[in-house]
Order: structure tokens, then C-alpha cells, then sequence
């Protein structure tokens, strides 16, 4: 796959995962009696400090920047997915392994080798397995947005009458 289809593919599958997990984000801070847009403000915590977690407003100082950075973020994790698919079809049920394998990857990098600074920041707010359950929504959108630029395979896996290499 040319680097052009990687990115195009990436833009797709990556803004559906960035929603998907935002929406998720805001379901669970909700569900914790917290404003929907507190663990966004939390990202914004590379600029403003971990005080931006305890921000509960909405503005563009907080939420634009915290969405913004975890939208872009998110879009870089789809670029490494796409270009790991390469021109595989895989079948609905194997996308959704792939999207859970990277957003697991996502999730080690993001809590495991970046700098406090430079996280998320959701664990400043969330629960880790709110935290985890925000993963699981960034899954699923990669593997929704993936889809949706693929297509769907042919049965038996294949792509265009053609056996695709897994």
C-alpha cells in the first residue's frame, strides 16, 4: 500500500477512533458523576500542567487543545494501523482483532513508555479500567473506519475474487 493510501486510509479509520473514543470518554466521565468534557481537559495537561484535569469547564484553552491533541494522537496511532494492514481485507471479526491489538499497543506506549508529561492524561480523572474501557472504544472505531475504507471482503476472505495475504 503506497503511503497516499496509508494516510487517506488513516484519516478515516483515525477520526472515526478519535469520536468514538471521545464519545466513550465522556459516557464513562458521566457515568463517575464528572463533566463529559473533564478527561478532554485532562489531555490538555502537556501544556496547562496536571491542574488542567481539574478543569470542568469547556473551552478552547482545555477542551479545543485536549481534543485536538488526542484527535492528532489518535490519527497517528491509524497511520501505524493502516500501513500494518498494508492491502489486507481482513474479515469484520479479524479487523476488530487487529484495531484491539493496536489500541492495546496504543495503551502500552501511551502508559508504559511515554513521559508523564506526554500521557493521555485520562489518569488523572478515570479509573484505569475506564481508562481501558476508552481503549477498547478507540478499537473499535479503527476497526469501523478501517472497514468502511476497505470495504467489505468477499466471502472466505477474499478481496476482489483475489486471496489477499493475511
Amino acid at each position: 500500500m503506497r503511503w497516499v493510501e496509508v494516510l487517506k486510509a488513516a484519516a478515516v479509520s483515525g477520526s472515526v477512533a478519535s469520536v468514538s473514543s471521545i464519545v466513550g470518554l465522556a459516557l464513562l466521565a458521566r457515568a463517575n458523576g464528572l463533566p463529559p468534557w473533564q478527561p478532554v481537559n485532562a489531555t490538555s495537561h502537556w501544556l496547562h500542567g496536571d491542574g488542567a484535569a481539574r478543569f470542568e469547564g469547556a473551552d478552547l484553552a482545555h477542551t479545543a487543545v485536549g481534543y485536538a491533541t488526542h484527535h492528532a494522537a489518535t490519527l497517528f496511532w491509524a497511520v501505524i494501523f493502516e500501513a500494518w494492514l498494508g492491502r489486507r481485507r481482513p474479515s469484520a471479526l479479524g479487523m476488530l482483532q487487529h484495531a484491539m491489538a493496536m489500541s492495546a499497543l496504543a495503551a502500552a506506549v501511551d502508559y508504559g513508555a511515554t513521559p508523564h508529561r506526554f500521557t493521555p492524561g485520562w489518569e488523572l480523572v478515570l479509573r484505569k479500567r475506564d481508562m481501558a474501557a476508552a481503549y477498547v472504544a478507540m478499537g473499535l472505531g479503527l476497526a469501523a473506519g478501517s472497514l468502511a475504507v476497505r470495504g467489505r471482503p468477499a466471502r472466505g476472505g477474499r478481496a476482489g475474487g483475489r486471496r489477499l495475504v493475511a
